[in-house]
């Protein structure tokens, strides 16, 4: 039986203890071990009932429940209520007694499955390209069946045959249709993997003749290209350049790599350097065999210089520009031969010298975390190819474990090391929201240690210019304090969630966050303004958005720069804004300032229609509500203020009939507001528009709608207070849906919440 352990529980003596750094023991990892003595029969039967369930709905529901944490924290920590499950039909009021009754069973639940650290662990899977990744780079450097236990292996499997479409391939993500980049990249995870090539049940059969019928994998995209590289199924002249010279060339430059969005920097970064060694791990027969099932002539026919500009229709969300395929043409004819002779070839010896230097940094910064699950893996192959002996890679295989998630669906790898902090800091405001946080005293007190623990207390070493890194003090991850890399919008919802529990009785949530350190935090919010106004994500915006015409990874939209968002940008206000009200004599002017110009960068970037688009979240109901809670937030009312009028007006016209709010992930890819099937409502879209009307002041104009999202909310909650996982609500680059398995708790508890105060006793 599985098991998830947490924090320091994560670590053990005389295993894989001496290769594990921490700044703080290890608080808020998340690691999953298999334990074979574990469970009852009834808890067995019960693991596979739920795997069952999911098979056979597999086309219908692509989304976990995360039933095996929920069944290993019923156990451990049983949720015991009396209060009873309440539904209001259609002509009856919404009274403040169903509302409040809602919320204690919903907050009871949700107290169950938060860890003894103080965070909410949860499913953070979604994007089908992470796993390939991390079973090639182990399968190159022979540590596969070290790493991964025959159970890791055979429930990858099971994941991966459960996301597989009924065409027979794999999308980008689980909700997605099949492309070329998931499919076969996911038919040789499972190869690798060791099945073998008509098993499954003719799963991997139908699997190879959708690559086959839709051109073979020389329609791969970019990122798929290099990856079939380095595994020996393709050759490297099939791929455009990437050169790691341009490591060496002026930051002054607006092309620089050290201009770029972090994510974009950290990815490109590794693949210059395996790019620039032509690296190919061991050709074994599995390998022979690919070369022979991935492609729709011979091997030694592949035409791959004209491989090199290909791309399956089903992947292409970003075409090249003409700008693009001239330059690495000029790159591929002009330079890369140059760069194979002396004396330029010392010159790509001392480009490949500097970004190891730069891959070892941002290891030795994240505790061999990595900023995320693409360059965790490509830098730990680049470790291995510098030296297997490493040091380095011994202690990147341990951080392995940090990405791994197990449900009923299978094992995956997540989009991160977890969303801890993040989910934690929104936790945190729901509860209070709710007017009941002195009935929750022990779940905020661990909160409250979760968030103080996390939060990071010191820049990353050395002359930060020269590594390309922006201040960190003060600020908080996404995840864990050991993960480390600051974020704007996480700096501020930790901020909040900090500030608001100040406000509470130490004896209920224990003492407050330490002064100096709340400064740092708003000192590195202040930081993160660009000149516009408007907040990015982990840096300032570096260059111009013109530099977009150079995106080589056809399957994203907006990767090379970091770009200010309406979701950033909001947040530094709401933090910035209640700071000011508790510290008012602390950079006043400074504060006031950057709010004014924030609030100015938010209605400027407003569609003409009243929307924003969602860039983190699905996504116009998703910016909507920080769209108007920013400007409330800022000071604008809905009556002095047209942004927020129309963005109310906007989020009502797209309420359904039914009652509630239901977006589609289309509306990210498509930024086009798109429903979902049947015009379901989805009780997180619901509540962010909740939210967001709420915040308007909805409630004393006509607060039907409110009425009736609040029926949606409280008929869904299910029988032991938990709410239904729906359909995918993350995103990230337009085009790649993201898993928030804390949402479903969350936002309806936060919705009904702001509901109870603002209509419910008002009623």
């Amino acid at each position: 039986m599985w098991k998830l352990k947490i924090g320091s529980d994560t670590v053990r003596e005389g295993g894989d203890h001496q290769w594990l750094r921490s700044v703080n023991n290890h608080l808020g990892r998340q690691v999953w071990e298999y334990h074979p003595e574990l469970g009852t029969p009834e808890e067995l039967q019960q693991i596979e009932d739920a795997r069952k369930a999911f098979w056979d709905n597999r086309f219908e529901t692509k989304h976990s429940s995360d039933l095996l944490m929920r069944i290993q924290f019923a156990k451990e920590n049983p949720c015991v209520t009396d209060l009873p499950q309440l539904k209001v039909k259609d002509a009856e009021e919404v009274t403040e007694e169903v509302v409040t009754t809602t919320l204690r069973r919903a907050i009871d639940f949700y107290s169950t499955i938060q860890a003894h650290d103080g965070h909410w662990p949860g499913d953070y899977g979604g994007p089908m390209f992470l796993l390939p990744g991390l079973v090639i780079t182990l399968s190159i450097t022979g540590a596969l069946n070290a790493v991964l236990s025959i159970e890791h292996q055979r429930e990858m499997c099971r994941y991966l045959y459960n996301h597989q479409n009924e065409n027979g391939g794999w999308g980008l993500h689980i909700e997605g249709p099949s492309t070329m980049f998931g499919t076969a990249l996911n038919y040789v995870s499972l190869r690798l993997l060791g099945e073998g090539a008509d098993d499954g049940k003719g799963a991997m059969g139908l699997a190879r003749k959708w690559i086959l019928d839709h051109g073979g994998v020389t329609a791969i995209t970019s990122w798929g290209k290099m990856w079939l590289s380095v595994l020996g199924a393709y050759e490297w002249s099939g791929n455009n350049p990437l050169p790691p010279e341009v490591w060496l060339c002026p930051y002054s430059l607006p092309v620089h790599p050290g201009r770029m969005w972090c994510h974009c920097r950290m990815v490109y970064l590794p693949m210059s350097y395996l790019y620039g060694k032509r690296f190919v791990g061991p050709i074994t027969p599995t390998i022979q065999s690919l070369r022979k099932e991935l492609y729709t002539v011979p091997y030694h026919e592949v035409d791959w210089n004209e491989a090199r500009n290909l791309c399956a229709k089903e992947d292409l969300y970003y075409p090249h520009p003409m700008v693009q395929d001239i330059l690495w043409a000029s790159l591929h004819y002009v330079l890369e031969p140059v760069f194979k002779r002396w004396p330029a070839k010392r010159l790509r010896e001392k480009a490949l010298d500097t970004v190891m230097q730069h891959i070892h940094y941002e290891d030795e910064n994240t505790r061999y975390i990595c900023i995320g699950p693409v360059n965790k893996v490509l830098n730990m192959l680049c470790c291995w190819s510098e030296d297997p002996n490493s040091e380095a890679f011994k202690l990147h295989l341990p951080r392995l474990y940090d990405y791994l998630w197990i449900a009923e669906d299978g094992m995956k790898m997540q989009g991160y090391n977890g969303s801890q902090a993040w989910d934690t800091s929104f936790a945190v405001q729901a509860i209070i929201s709710t007017n009941l946080a002195k009935e929750y005293g022990p779940t905020l007190r661990k909160a409250h240690v979760y968030i103080k623990d996390s939060q990071v207390l010191e820049d990353c070493p050395g002359d930060l210019n020269f590594w390309y890194r922006h201040i960190s003090k003060g600020a908080w991850p996404f995840s864990t304090a050991d993960h480390g890399w600051p974020i704007s919008d996480c700096t501020a919802e930790g901020l909040k969630a900090a500030l608001l529990l100040s406000t509470l009785p130490t004896e209920t949530v224990g003492e407050s966050l330490d002064r100096k350190k709340l400064y740092d935090a708003v000192n590195v919010t202040l930081s993160l303004q660009n000149d516009d106004g408007g907040f990015a994500t982990y840096e300032l915006t570096r260059s111009y958005r013109w530099l977009e015409l150079i995106n080589p990874a056809e399957t994203f939209g907006d990767i090379v720069i970091d770009y200010p968002y309406v979701e950033c940008t909001s947040a530094a206000i709401q933090a910035l804004t209640l700071f000011k009200k508790l510290y008012p004599g602390h950079r006043r002017e400074e504060i006031e300032n950057c709010i004014a110009r924030a609030a100015e960068f938010i209605e400027k970037i407003q569609a003409t229609d009243g929307s924003w688009y969602g860039s983190w979240g699905v996504c116009f109901t998703y910016a909507g509500w920080f769209g108007i809670k920013g400007l409330i937030a800022a000071g604008r009312t809905y009556e002095d203020c047209s942004s927020i009028s129309k963005a109310c007006d906007f989020l009502l016209s797209k309420e359904l009939a039914s009652g509630g709010w239901g977006e589609s992930y289309l509306s990210c890819q498509n930024k086009e507001y798109s429903n979902l099937k049947d015009n379901r409502p989805h009780i997180v879209n619901t509540a962010w528009a909740m939210l967001a009307l709420l915040g308007a002041g909805q409630a004393k104009r006509d607060p039907t709608p409110l009425h009736r999202a609040a029926r949606v909310l409280i008929n869904s909650q299910m029988e032991n207070g938990d709410f239904p996982q729906k359909e995918i609500m993350g995103v990230f680059n337009k085009n790649c849906m993201i898993s928030y398995s804390a949402y479903r708790n969350i936002f309806p508890i936060w919705a009904l919440g702001e509901y109870r105060c603002q209509v419910s006793k008002a009623l």
